[in-house]
């Protein structure tokens, strides 16, 4: 349920992105533009678009209020920090795999018996 309310969110998105770069700009910032319309008032008359707009707006916040509401109710009462605990894992003493003597990274030295290249048997 939450995946199809979160698909539905992400294309109610979408749309309203592409209706809002539909619409035709009117210039000037927070709305000292003007163009049309009724001019006693200084409102322009409202379009399908800026309806389409509304909805589409409107529909994203009840979509977001349900998506939280569902993470709310899937939470369960538990908090991240519940879940931490003092018990920490003990750290282990040595890597495994590789010598005691920590001369296992070293390479060969010239004294040493075994052979630099393999040799075919």
């Amino acid at each position: 349920m939450e995946n199809v309310i979160l698909l539905v969110h992400l294309l109610l998105a979408l749309a309203l992105i592409g209706v809002v770069l539909l619409q035709r700009s009117e210039g000037g910032g927070l709305g000292m533009g003007g163009g049309g319309g009724n001019v006693s008032t200084g409102r322009s008359g409202t379009t399908a678009l800026g309806k389409l707009t509304w909805v589409l707006g409107l529909s994203i916040f009840a979509t977001t209020l349900t998506l939280t509401v569902i993470a709310a109710q899937n939470a369960g009462g538990s908090s991240v920090l519940d879940r931490i605990t003092d018990d920490r894992p003990a750290a282990e003493e040595s890597s495994p795999g590789l010598d005691d003597s920590g001369d296992g990274l070293l390479p060969p030295s010239a004294g040493d018996d075994a052979p630099l290249t393999p040799t075919a048997d």
